[in-house]
């Protein structure tokens, strides 16, 4: 790789990757993203730079390997100072992610608890987004990329939870479309349907249809 180069190894129904890709965008920084086959094969250069956990998304710039999405974007931030991405929040994105799968990997009374429990995590954020624009403020942020790829998987959740988010939490929904509004978002967020289908497969592996 040449000096300067920016790669990031990435995988496209990934939201940690997507975090990764719109905070690139937003600094205005040329990139290659590798499509990594994290079911067929990964690469050797996945596996050589993040050896512990071999996940993707892996931010490898002049040559130095960077792992994990919220530590790629304060990379990112720190990196590619202008415009400032704002400070981190204490939120814990990650719990949405996960209470989310738990949703499609659930049924019955798992199924239900594990929808409450997305929700009420979706209305602490939407608490702390008040009557904000976005987390930050009047800027678009860093918790904005940490948090709107997680959205990417809303209309799956939806479909196997039988819910809205817009009817739970109208907030946080007029939120994910006013950042949806914003090209740098709207190019690397995949199309929810498709979204839908990959999840449709996961459930199929894990033997749930």
């Amino acid at each position: 790789m040449s000096k300067g180069e920016v790669v990031l190894l990435d995988f496209w129904v990934s939201p940690f990757a997507m975090r990764a890709k719109i905070a690139l965008a937003e600094k205005g920084v040329k990139f290659e993203a590798r499509e990594e086959d994290l079911f067929g094969g990964k690469s050797e250069l996945l596996l050589a730079s993040n050896p512990v956990y071999k996940k993707v998304p892996v931010l490898i710039h002049n040559g130095k390997p960077i792992p994990e999405s919220s530590i790629i974007v304060n990379y990112i931030d720190d990196a590619w100072p202008t415009p400032s991405l704002l400070p981190a929040c204490p939120y814990e994105k990650q719990q949405v992610f996960d209470a989310g799968c738990n949703i499609w990997k659930g049924k019955g009374e798992e199924l239900e608890l594990a929808k409450k429990e997305f929700i009420e995590i979706l209305k602490v954020l939407e608490e702390a987004l008040g009557k904000k624009d976005y987390f930050g403020g009047d800027t678009f942020g860093f918790v904005d990329i940490i948090a709107i790829p997680l959205t990417s998987w809303f209309h799956a959740y939806e479909v196997f939870g039988n819910f809205k988010v817009e009817d739970e939490c109208p907030k946080f929904s007029a939120w994910m479309k006013k950042c949806m509004e914003r090209e740098t978002v709207a190019k690397f967020l995949p199309e929810e349907t498709k979204v839908y289908d990959f999840v449709c497969m996961m459930r199929k592996m894990h033997g749930l249809e």
